[in-house]
């Protein structure tokens, strides 16, 4: 009689656990990366490629890191948010031009407009695996000792910009 239970116990549970999986919302992934020192990393610019950028040069800023490319659609949809973020100059906004050529990356901003402070080059991904990436877009907001505190999956859109993003990095600017 306890056997035939044990069926029953068992599908009981995978039932509780694809109940709370239904709840969650699946663009929240949490990253292990958060309160963790970001990946150090040394690229060439894209516009200059002759020069390098460190994310040490950053060190006692906060700034937000995003992750985009030419072939990406996603990332068309946040561009508009970031030009007009890019106007307000509030934090510095660095791009990572991940798994593209840099001639397009180039003819893309030129077509759509440069929000950047700086572009820099990771044609192979190396930069983007270190920092956990998986899909572009994908933005990081890191403080003023390089630790990142918060990570944006999919575009930046305004609400999580004004809502969640700006908040945090005026409070890590204090």
């Amino acid at each position: 009689m306890k056997k035939a239970l044990i069926p029953l116990g068992v599908f009981l549970v995978l039932v509780v656990f694809l109940a709370i999986g239904l709840t969650r919302d699946p663009r929240v992934v949490p990253s292990p990366l958060i309160d963790k020192a970001a990946p150090v990393f040394v690229a060439p610019l894209l516009h200059t490629p002759e020069k390098q950028f460190s994310a040490q040069d950053m060190r006692g800023k906060v700034w937000l890191l995003n992750v985009w490319a030419s072939w990406c659609t996603a990332c068309l949809q946040e561009h508009p948010v970031l030009m007009e973020y890019a106007k307000s100059k509030n934090i510095p906004l660095i791009g990572l031009n991940y798994k593209d050529q840099s001639a397009n990356g180039l003819k893309w901003l030129a077509r759509h407009g440069d929000p950047y402070d700086l572009s820099v080059v990771d044609p192979e991904g190396r930069i983007g695996i270190d920092f956990g990436v998986y899909g572009v877009p994908e933005t990081f907001l890191i403080d003023k000792e390089g630790k990142i505190r918060f990570k944006q999956i999919g575009p930046v859109t305004e609400e999580a910009l004004l809502k969640t993003i700006l908040p945090l990095a005026q409070e890590l600017q204090k």
